[in-house]
């Protein structure tokens, strides 16, 4: 039998280097262009600002809580420093108005004077103004003094004839007042007319009894408009004869208007060189209590 030979050609293998595709391959699709950063792929940029912008807004939400959550907080922390700003004005209004109580020599008792080192200095007509109102009207002192001495006349009974009460106070106090205001303004119109200094002044010299002298003599003599030359009190003494005399104008009668009058000039004499005594030491007063000058 036969046999039969071989086919003589044979298929092409896929993958000789000699076969032939059929088709070339299809180009692949461009590629975006990527905008972000060389190195880092938008994927990676997304998280990354993410990443950032969380604490910001975390940062605001906690403190809107805070804010949310703590009103008494605020509202106590505001209440507590108003109230220390209260207790410190509080404080030095305090302490302002005890000096003031404390510096009795200016407000309360003897009124304007020249302190001890300064110069006499003549007055303007606009300065003896302002003594004047601040000496009759204007002062605290010039209402207590009146009040003390109508307290004297109340205890005295005097006049008689004003009962016992509060009634007869009264009239005691508005009679002496009366009485104080007329003298001290014809003082003053004497004083201008002659140019003579109205005000006390301390004694430059040294120990209790030269100075406790000045204080004496100064209620009787003062300086005239050179602030050196020693002249008589004839405004301050007529002033006072001339209020004295006024008071029997309301006081009950029978009064004297000229033995009235000579009362008045001796009271001055009196109580004139107390209260410069008064003035001279208030200095030495004031350094035991502790207030301090302006």
């Amino acid at each position: 039998m036969a046999q039969s030979e071989p086919s003589s050609q044979s298929d092409p293998q896929p993958n000789s280097p000699n076969s032939q595709p059929n088709s070339q391959p299809s180009p692949q699709p461009a590629q975006p262009q990527d905008q972000s950063s060389p190195g880092q792929s938008p994927q990676e940029e997304k998280p990354q600002q993410q990443k950032d912008e969380k604490p910001q807004q975390q940062k605001k939400d906690e403190d809107k809580k805070d804010e949310g959550e703590n009103p008494a907080q605020a509202a106590a922390e505001k209440t507590k420093d108003v109230t220390v700003q209260a207790a410190e004005a509080t404080k030095k209004l305090g302490t302002e108005a005890l000096l003031k109580a404390r510096d009795w020599e200016s407000g309360w008792l003897t009124g304007v004077y020249v302190e001890k080192g300064r110069a006499l200095v003549p007055m303007t007509v606009q300065q003896r103004q302002e003594i004047y109102l601040q000496q009759t009207l204007a002062s605290p002192g010039a209402y207590l003094k009146r009040m003390f001495a109508a307290g004297i006349d109340q205890a005295r009974g005097a006049p008689a004839q004003w009962d016992d009460g509060w009634g007869g106070y009264a009239e005691r106090f508005a009679s002496r007042e009366g009485q104080f205001i007329a003298a001290n303004s014809l003082a003053a119109l004497g004083n201008s007319a002659l140019r003579y200094e109205p005000r006390y002044d301390q004694c430059r010299c040294q120990g209790f009894w030269s100075r406790t002298r000045h204080a004496i003599v100064r209620n009787f003599l003062t300086y005239d408009e050179s602030e050196h030359d020693l002249r008589p009190q004839w405004a301050l003494y007529g002033g006072s004869f001339g209020g004295g005399m006024i008071s029997t104008a309301w006081k009950p009668h029978p009064r004297n208007a000229f033995a009235e009058g000579g009362r008045a000039m001796l009271g001055q004499a009196g109580y004139g060189s107390l209260l410069n005594f008064f003035i001279e030491f208030s200095t030495d007063v004031n350094r035991k209590i502790g207030a301090r000058r302006k």
